[in-house]
């Protein structure tokens, strides 16, 4: 995972890295840390290309919250969390989709409670490439782009932000292709891509403008997907 940090003060910053490498050698994770002083600084950067920036809400030039509103409207998806010594503050963070705030002084217990919580959310944003054997070239695809995969006498429909495509397959097989990426089944028919779904009706799911029937016997593992999908960060 790709990690920044974004503070003004050498030693909080130089203490967070030591945290981020320490949490990793314990449970077996490689992070690359990139650390920077001052808000524009992250700003000027792709921020797609982190999957955690850790904030300090007060630095001189651009502080925490005006980089932070930046990111968001470059990133919907990446994790924020705010480092400060002022309550206050942080839960202003809540206005630009903030998971977090750690507060100063940093002690390795909270800090590292905090982080595995940014680390499950950022893990949901992960996405891949399948390849798609169609019947006249091989199409690779970003599994973000894919809404849902529909089966139809024994070919697989994607529904995807280029379009549809079709070919012949399982569902099962698609199934297992893209399980890790948050595809859950609504039905028979249909593999839904939880980062898609907008609204949940009584027998019905919206994902991407359309309205999918969720069967009785895949409802409650359905929503139980969707709902750790959504507010499950542990």
């Amino acid at each position: 995972m790709h990690v920044a940090i974004v503070e003004d003060d050498l030693e909080y910053r130089s203490q967070m890295e030591e945290f981020i490498h320490r949490y990793g050698e314990e449970h077996g994770l490689p992070f690359e840390v990139e650390s920077f002083s001052d808000g524009s600084q992250i700003v000027e950067r792709d921020a797609s290309r982190f999957d955690i920036i850790l904030l300090d809400i007060e630095m001189p030039g651009m502080n925490g919250m005006e980089a932070a509103h930046k990111l968001r409207a470059a990133d919907a998806d990446v994790v924020l969390v705010f480092v400060t010594n002022m309550a206050q503050y942080a839960i202003r963070g809540y206005e630009v989709g903030a998971l977090d705030f750690v507060l100063k002084p940093i002690n390795y217990y909270t800090f590292s409670v905090r982080f595995e919580r940014a680390i499950h959310r950022a893990q949901k944003r992960e996405s891949g490439q399948v390849l798609l054997n169609l019947p006249d070239a091989v199409k690779r695809i970003s599994t973000r782009e894919i809404y849902y995969v529909e089966v139809q006498n024994r070919m697989l429909h994607y529904h995807t932000e280029e379009g549809e495509f079709v070919l012949r397959g399982t569902m099962q097989q698609a199934e297992q292709q893209l399980e890790r990426y948050h595809f859950v089944r609504c039905n028979h028919w249909y593999l839904v891509n939880l980062r898609h779904v907008t609204e949940v009706r009584r027998d019905t799911v919206i994902v991407a403008g359309q309205e999918l029937e969720i069967s009785r016997r895949n409802r409650t593992a359905f929503l139980t997907a969707l709902t750790n999908y959504v507010g499950g960060d542990r």
